[in-house]
């Protein structure tokens, strides 16, 4: 029997990043806030069951049709020279069919729900085929991937029999700002290789101007966060949760003044607590005031 240290070591656990579950919690967090203001409280748990199922796929999916773009650029950047395509442990081909295996199962986790989340899907499928290879025309990569990222809102609601109302598109418009100053963190890491390669991101595009500009994207999630929350009749319970998440968004601002790459990552880390607390707090106000 395989031990733990050989399993996570995979070369397809690592391909679908389930050994580095940060991405899976970041989409996973959006989705539940999603599901909850769309169903006015607790969704029904076939919902919340298909869903949870769908953000790991469809993360996985995400990966994997991502390292596939970047095979060739992989193993010039140091933080994925050791990704298994790059290191020859997967074929690349092998790869594709895995990623169409992938959609195959998210795509049938979807028929579960109705005609227009299917209908929804379908767009979101486009938008992760096609944010893989932004950062090769694109100076801003990040929004593409933010209106991708965001598309679980629509589909949320839509999955909920809620109609794709104004707080649908405010909470969609929040993931997106939120997810631009996340991933502006993340791509600070790789910045100097970027550079070298010609690959566009945020970090490069802003340059010493980008947590000023990650700070401006955090502020406007938080308001239209704040919007949903009015307009969905919540309390101070979610307010105060909404409170919490500016201080997280200050102590990552503070902790990436350095530029040092550790410092970047972890304020890019950090967003999960980011998620987790909107959630709880969320939950609990509906609990609450209820």
């Amino acid at each position: 029997m395989p031990t733990l240290a050989k399993l996570i070591t995979n070369p397809w656990i690592r391909l679908v990043r389930l050994d580095r579950p940060i991405g899976t919690y970041l989409l996973l967090w959006p989705t539940l806030w999603a599901l909850w203001l769309g169903s006015d409280g607790f969704p029904e748990l076939d919902i919340l069951a298909i869903f949870s199922a769908g953000v790991i796929v469809t993360r996985a999916a995400g990966c994997v049709i991502n390292d596939y773009a970047d095979r060739k650029i992989d193993g010039q950047v140091s933080r994925t020279n050791n990704r298994p395509i790059v290191t020859g442990e997967i074929n690349p081909n092998a790869a594709l069919r895995a990623f169409i295996f992938l959609f195959l199962v998210a795509f049938f986790l979807v028929m579960q729900t109705n005609y227009t989340t299917v209908v929804l899907s379908m767009v979101a499928a486009v938008l992760i085929i096609i944010y893989p290879f932004a950062k090769r025309w694109s100076n801003i990569p990040q929004l593409l991937l933010g209106l991708t990222w965001g598309w679980v809102v629509p589909v949320s609601f839509s999955a909920v029999g809620h109609d794709i109302s104004l707080v649908a598109f405010a909470l969609y418009f929040s993931v997106v700002f939120w997810t631009i100053a996340f991933d502006t963190f993340y791509a600070m890491v790789d910045r100097e290789e970027d550079i070298i390669l010609g690959i566009g991101s945020t970090a490069i595009f802003w340059a010493e101007n980008e947590l000023r500009y990650i700070a401006f994207c955090q502020v406007c999630s938080l308001i239209l966060l704040a919007y949903c929350g009015h307009q969905s009749g919540r309390g101070w319970v979610f307010n105060m949760g909404i409170t919490i998440t500016g201080i997280f968004f200050l102590r990552q601002l503070w902790r990436a003044k350095s530029r040092e790459k550790v410092d970047c990552f972890n304020s890019f880390k950090n967003n999960h607590w980011v998620g987790m607390c909107i959630f709880l707090f969320l939950a609990l106000d509906y609990w609450i005031i209820d």
